[in-house]
C-alpha cells in the first residue's frame, strides 16, 4: 500500500503517470509496505499469459528475492523511476524515504532493486548510470544500506501512516534496528538469482 498522502498524477509524454507527494513526508517515512492485497504469481506464472498479459506484468510488477511477481493493487505501481531516488527499498518488504519529500514532488524509486529481467534505459538524468540492470543489487546495494542505515533511526520517531500494516514480529525487528539494537538486513537480500530457484 501506498502512503496515503500521495496522489496519481500525469508526469510527461515521456514517463506518463507517477505518484506524488500532497503532503511534506519525512524521511525515514514508510512511504510503501507490500500488504495482503497485492497479487503475487510465481516466477513462471507468465509462460501461462498471453502476450499482452505478460506484457503488462513485466511493465507494472517486480520481482522478490524468490522470483516472484508482485503487482501492486494500488497506484504503487506507478512510482517512476530515478537514480537519484527519494525511496528505497528494504528487506522488510517496505520502501522509506531516505530526505524529505516535498508536498507536488514525486514519488521515486531505483528500479536497479526490483530484479527486471532486461536491461532497462530510462530518461538521462546526468548520473554516471545510464542503465538499469537486471543484477545492479550486486553492484549498488553497499550506497543502498548505506542510505538506508542513516535514516531507519527517524522510523520511530515520526508518524507513520503504513506502520499497522506491518506485522507484530517485524515491528520489534525493526524498531530494534532503528533503535541500534540490531544489524540492519542488507538489500543485497532482494536480489533474485534465477540458477538457484532451480536447484
Amino acid at each position: 500500500m501506498i502512503h496515503p498522502d500521495t496522489q496519481l498524477k500525469w508526469i510527461s509524454e515521456a514517463v506518463g503517470y507517477g505518484v506524488v507527494a500532497t503532503k511534506l513526508i519525512p524521511k525515514g517515512t514508510i512511504t510503501w509496505v507490500q500488504d495482503a492485497l497485492d497479487s503475487i504469481f510465481e516466477p513462471d506464472a507468465p509462460l501461462g499469459m498471453n502476450e499482452l498479459e505478460q506484457e503488462m506484468l513485466e511493465k507494472y510488477s517486480f520481482r522478490n528475492s524468490r522470483g516472484e511477481h508482485v503487482l501492486c493493487w494500488d497506484f504503487g505501481k506507478f512510482v517512476n523511476h530515478s537514480f537519484r531516488s527519494n525511496c528505497l527499498s528494504t528487506a522488510y518488504n517496505f520502501e522509506l524515504a531516505v530526505r524529505d519529500i516535498q508536498p507536488g514532488e514525486e514519488l521515486t524509486d531505483d528500479y536497479g532493486y526490483l530484479n527486471l529481467s532486461e536491461s532497462f534505459q530510462p530518461i538521462d538524468e546526468g548520473t554516471a548510470r545510464k542503465l538499469v540492470m537486471p543484477d545492479d543489487i550486486l553492484q549498488h546495494y553497499t550506497e543502498w544500506d548505506h542510505a538506508l542505515r542513516k535514516v531507519f533511526p527517524e522510523i520511530l520517531k515520526i508518524d507513520q501512516p503504513l506502520w499497522n500494516l506491518l506485522e507484530e514480529k517485524l515491528v520489534l525487528e525493526i524498531s530494534e534496528v532503528a533503535a541500534g539494537k540490531r544489524k540492519m538486513l542488507s538489500t543485497r537480500n532482494l536480489y533474485y538469482e534465477p540458477e538457484k530457484s532451480r536447484i
